[in-house]
């Protein structure tokens, strides 16, 4: 039950703050490594979005990270066609929902299997988005056989990229938390 308190904007300036400091190195993050020489499909954007809806208390920031770093990376890196696009962005901001509704769970099942739900989503869906708008295949079963059959090796590199940068933010984000926390002494004033 969520109770009012009587300074709730004052109270939770520091958590926007936070919150939006946050989603900007996350994206940040995002399009840096999109840019960079990498792996095909080695990218963070899956995980920051599955890491922004576990930890962000804002549903928009956490769908806003992985919308507005593809967005950003593509401004530079080139458009290419809206429908398959779109799926793109949609598999990738997935993750957050994944995220926004695992928040109460433990974080490590959410890390590892969001990260391989994350990358078996979006195989799946933008598979089927270029089956059926690159002209690429024939539309029928065999070609869109042909088309995951031809995408398998990308799998690979998408659900290690998935694991490795859901693993480095979630671990990353419980290091700093447990080096955070103030010293246990056997002594308590």
């Amino acid at each position: 039950m969520i109770t009012a308190r009587p300074n709730a904007d004052a109270a939770n300036a520091p958590s926007l703050r936070a919150g939006l400091l946050l989603a900007l190195a996350l994206i940040g993050l995002c399009v840096a490594v999109r840019l960079l020489p990498h792996v095909s499909n080695f990218s963070p954007v899956a995980a920051a979005a599955l890491f922004a809806g576990a930890m962000l208390g804002r549903r928009s920031l956490a769908l806003l990270v992985p919308v507005a770093a593809m967005l950003i990376a593509d401004l530079i890196l080139g458009f290419y066609d809206w429908r398959v696009m779109a799926v793109v962005y949609a598999a990738l901001a997935l993750p957050a929902l994944i995220g926004i509704l695992a928040q109460s769970r433990r974080v490590w099942p959410v890390a590892i299997g969001g990260a391989l739900a994350a990358s078996l989503i979006f195989f799946v869906t933008t598979n089927f988005a270029v089956w059926a708008f690159s002209g690429m295949y024939s539309l029928d079963g065999a070609g869109l056989l042909q088309c995951y059959i031809a995408a398998l090796p990308f799998l690979k590199y998408t659900a290690a990229g998935d694991l490795f940068w859901s693993v480095a933010l979630f671990g990353g984000a419980s290091l700093l938390r447990a080096h955070s926390r103030p010293a246990q002494t056997a002594f308590q004033p």
